[in-house]
C-alpha cells in the first residue's frame, strides 16, 4: 500500500493510539509530564486520532493478551497510572471506539480539551477499573477532565466523529500509521512506539512480551522538534 503524507502544523504532535492499548497509555503519559517538565505547555498541543484496533482486526483487543503486557508496561512507567481490573469480570470493557469518538468530539473545544480527555479517559481504564465502554461513565470522566459534558454528549449522539474514525482505518490499517502509538511531527517523521523496543516471548496471546530497550528520554528530543 502506499503510505500518506501526514499533515502537521508546527507547534503540533498527531498522536495516532488505541484507548485500549498499554503501550500508547505509555507514550501518553510521557508526552505529557515531559511537556510539562520543559515548560512547553502552552507551546506544543496533541492531537490525538484514533488508531481503532477492534475495526481493524474485526474483534476486541483479547483481554488475556492486555493481562500479559499490563504488567510489563506498567514496569517501564508506574507512575502513569495502573492496577489490574478490579471490577466484575462482565463489566471489563470490549471495545474503545466510544470513547475515541469522544474524543475527536471534545476537538470541537481545542485540542487543549481533546488532550485532557483522551489523557483521562487512559487512566480511567488502567489505573481505575472503569467501564469506558459505556456512555454515562465517558461523559462522568469527561466532567472530570474540565470538559463541557453537554458538549460531549450531543456530539455522540449526533454521531460524526464515528465517520471521522472509520476514515482513520485504512491509514492504520496500511503502511501510513505503524501501530498504536504512531507520532508524527512537524518535520515529517514518524515514531512507533517512541523509545520503547520489546519482543514477544513464545506464542502470542499465551507467552508475554520481553522489553529489549527503553529510552523514555527520546520524549524531549520529540517535543523539541515539533515546536518546528
Amino acid at each position: 500500500m502506499d503510505t500518506q503524507v501526514i499533515d502537521v502544523a508546527p507547534g503540533t504532535i498527531v498522536f495516532y493510539a488505541d484507548i485500549g492499548c498499554p503501550w500508547a497509555h505509555i507514550a501518553a503519559y510521557r508526552l505529557h509530564t515531559t511537556r510539562e517538565r520543559l515548560g512547553l505547555t502552552e507551546r506544543v498541543r496533541f492531537d490525538v486520532r484514533a488508531f481503532p484496533l477492534e475495526l481493524i482486526n474485526d474483534m476486541a483487543t483479547p483481554k488475556l493478551i492486555l493481562d500479559a503486557e499490563i504488567p510489563v508496561a506498567g514496569g517501564l512507567a508506574p507512575e502513569a497510572g495502573w492496577q489490574v481490573w478490579q471490577g466484575p469480570t462482565h463489566e471489563y470493557p470490549v471495545t474503545t471506539v466510544l470513547a475515541m469518538e469522544a474524543v475527536e468530539v471534545a476537538k470541537k473545544q481545542g485540542l487543549e480539551a481533546s488532550e485532557r480527555l483522551d489523557r483521562a479517559l487512559r487512566l480511567a481504564l488502567f489505573g481505575q477499573s472503569r467501564n469506558i465502554s459505556m456512555r454515562h461513565v465517558v461523559l462522568q470522566i469527561a466532567g472530570e477532565a474540565g470538559v463541557d459534558v453537554e458538549s460531549v454528549k450531543a456530539g455522540l449522539v449526533e454521531g460524526w466523529a464515528r465517520a471521522e474514525i472509520e476514515r482513520q482505518v485504512p491509514l492504520c490499517a496500511g503502511d501510513t500509521v505503524q501501530g498504536s502509538p504512531t507520532l508524527f511531527l512537524p518535520d515529517g517523521s514518524a515514531h512507533h512506539n517512541p523509545g520503547v523496543r520489546l519482543h514477544w516471548e513464545g506464542e502470542w496471546g499465551i507467552g508475554f512480551p520481553v522489553i529489549d530497550q527503553d529510552e523514555p528520554a527520546v520524549y524531549e528530543d520529540l517535543l523539541r522538534r515539533a515546536l518546528g
